[in-house]
């Protein structure tokens, strides 16, 4: 089951990431709906290194039941839906990344959950900014972080084969006096 509880909000909670969490990230990671357009790779459960320390926050974006404790909640007390990412925090800007199982697509659980990881990304590092990236066909993806304040700041023509074309990167960013907290 999911680890600690470092973030929650009004619906989401964002946990760490366990050994026991690498099965749902395999799976997940594998479904089309996922990881076309995202531009992931598959990749196996081993290939999956939830200790690996890579200057990477790895979280879980849960529902928690009403049960479910700060500590490592019991079987059936959260329920996994997704992931994010706080990349690069040991030597630049840290870069988010983010993706939530299909069926729970447009309830506003992906805006929550970055939200959170953008608020935790300020609280423990000493960054003046986050990153992230959406394709240019993520219509989703580049909504939502336009929804939180993400600002275009460049494109990288033709970055990826994705999903039968080559695909623009579309780079964000957001200072921390933008951000609503900051």
């Amino acid at each position: 089951m999911p680890g600690a509880r470092i973030a929650e909000g009004d619906s989401v909670t964002l946990r760490t990431v366990e050994k026991e969490d690498v099965p749902f990230l395999q799976r997940a990671g594998a479904n089309p709906e996922i990881r076309y357009p995202l531009g992931n790779p598959l990749r196996n459960r081993e290939a999956i290194d939830v200790d690996e320390a890579d200057g990477t926050d790895r979280l879980l974006v849960c529902l928690d039941g009403e049960d479910a404790g700060p500590g490592r909640p019991d079987e059936g007390e959260t329920r996994r839906i997704g992931a994010v990412s706080v990349e690069g925090v040991d030597y630049r800007r840290p870069e988010l990344g983010y993706w939530l199982i299909p069926e729970v697509h447009g309830r506003g659980y992906g805006t929550e959950a970055v939200g959170l990881a953008i608020d935790y990304a300020f609280r423990s590092y000493d960054k003046p900014a986050v990153g992230a990236g959406a394709f240019d066909h993520n219509d989703a993806s580049r909504g939502l972080l336009e929804s939180l304040g993400f600002v275009e700041e460049g494109r990288r023509r033709k970055f990826m084969f994705v999903d039968g074309a080559h695909r623009d990167m579309v780079r964000y960013g957001l200072l921390r006096e933008e951000w609503r907290d900051g």
